[in-house]
């Protein structure tokens, strides 16, 4: 069974949220965004420790309103940096020798089904590199940014959203973050960088459930997919690395 440390950037400033509070600490019915992103992650046999990384501005606050949450969870708080490419950075820098993958997730992406976070690890372990996305199904246009005039229509053919779990190697992670800075960008995420590195990376078919909070809309869609599937009991689905999975 491959070993996963998972880092789950939270040190964003949330900016687009609007609110006294940011996003990952915002309540989704009852439990703050960020420990419904973390909790995907930190009972399953093959993770061997999260990393949860946030802002140093909000550790007094994180401590005292959260502190009794993690504590006896397997994660571990890592100060964040400016940007997220280096709230990465200090959560790679943070992972212990013995883990054989990283995956980055998004601390506002709470809804990832089980599945596909099985799926996703089971293709990093085969491939070295792969991540959960969504093919495009609308029409994509592209916009003056002043006028808001339509200037033309991109074709949406091959192109897919791409979401988290990002699921990489190690050492191919580690290398791409040491060579950041001579890599040609933008660079906008860690799928990207790898890519550039010289890594090839693999698509694993993500879900529209598994969206990311940006706005308090977001938010409300998210407590209705919780509440939703509270009402639906989900039977239990065997993991690749499980040893009682069946294929």
């Amino acid at each position: 069974m491959p070993s996963v440390a998972v880092i789950i950037p939270a040190a964003g400033k949330s900016g687009r949220f609007g609110g006294k509070e940011k996003k990952p600490f915002v309540s989704l019915d009852g439990r703050p965004v960020w420990q419904r992103a973390t909790e995907l992650f930190w009972t399953r046999p093959d993770v061997s420790k999260v990393y949860l990384v946030i802002d140093p501005g909000d550790r007094d606050e994180f401590r005292r309103r959260f502190g009794h949450l993690i504590a006896f969870a397997n994660a571990q708080v890592v100060d964040g940096g400016a940007e997220r490419f280096e709230s990465v950075a200090n959560g790679l820098a943070a992972v212990v020798d013995d883990a054989d993958l990283v995956a980055v997730h998004d601390a506002v992406r709470p809804l990832t089904p089980a599945p596909l976070i099985d799926a996703v690890f089971a293709a990093a372990a085969e491939h070295g590199a792969a991540m959960l996305a969504i093919p495009l199904a609308d029409t994509l246009k592209r916009v003056e940014e002043k006028s808001h005039r339509v200037t033309g229509t991109v074709p949406r053919a091959g192109l897919w959203q791409a979401q988290t779990p990002q699921v990489f190697r190690r050492d191919w992670l580690a290398d791409a973050y040491a060579r950041r800075g001579s890599l040609p960008g933008p660079i906008t995420d860690d799928a990207q960088l790898v890519e550039a590195a010289g890594h090839p990376v693999y698509v694993v078919p993500g879900s529209p459930v598994n969206f990311k909070i940006t706005t308090r809309d977001d938010l409300e869609l998210a407590e209705a997919v919780v509440k939703a599937r509270a009402a639906k009991p989900v039977e239990r689905v065997a993991r690749p690395f499980d040893d009682e999975a069946k294929w």
